[in-house]
């Protein structure tokens, strides 16, 4: 049965509540996106950080397929860390842990890679958010989009950073990009310098 839920996107948003299942194409990484960025983040021994995790899809998708590599999903809303608490535990999955908290109060040092499915982008989209437990506004996009910016060129040459739906402005030229897939929306980046 467990194997099952990690079948197809529809049987993975089971474990979550309806109003969960209900935001699931526009606001959590789809099973194949996370499979392929999981594949370049992992490797025996790393730890990848999800920035801005949400319900913990990729998280749980990336810990299943590479045990040997430690996930991390950082998340400023408690709820959300809660269901994914609740999948991680519901699943059994050991090499997972999520971090309620906002990226500014991350030690980005602590980790090798990361993931980062445009989770500002809801600071500029007046349509779409998740819910109101937030703070959201234009000045936080940009303040966010630059704090990562200088964490990820602080970081250390090889680092790896995976990026879906993004603008791109958040990786600097300090990082190569090694490969674009699913019509330029997921890329995939190495840092060089």
């Amino acid at each position: 049965m467990i194997n099952k839920i990690f079948d197809n996107d529809q049987a993975f948003d089971w474990l979550y509540p309806r109003q969960f299942q209900l935001m699931s194409k526009k606001q959590w990484t789809p099973l194949a996106v996370a499979i392929q960025s999981a594949a370049f983040l992992a490797s025996p021994g790393s730890s990848v950080l999800d920035i801005g995790s949400g319900i913990g899809k990729f998280c749980l998708i990336g810990a299943k397929e590479y045990p040997e590599t430690m996930f991390f999903g950082v998340e400023q809303r408690n709820k959300h860390v809660y269901y994914a608490n609740d999948a991680k535990n519901f699943l059994r999955i050991d090499n997972l842990e999520f971090i309620h908290a906002n990226i500014t109060q991350i030690n980005f040092r602590a980790f090798d890679h990361f993931y980062f499915y445009n989770s500002f982008f809801e600071n500029i989209d007046f349509v779409n958010r998740i819910d109101d437990s937030v703070e959201t506004s234009i000045a936080l996009y940009s303040y966010y989009t630059q704090y990562l910016r200088a964490n990820l060129d602080r970081m250390p040459i090889g680092t790896k950073i995976v990026t879906y739906q993004s603008s791109g402005t958040e990786v600097s030229e300090n990082f190569c990009l090694v490969s674009s897939t699913i019509n330029n929306l997921l890329k995939m980046y190495i840092k060089i310098n």
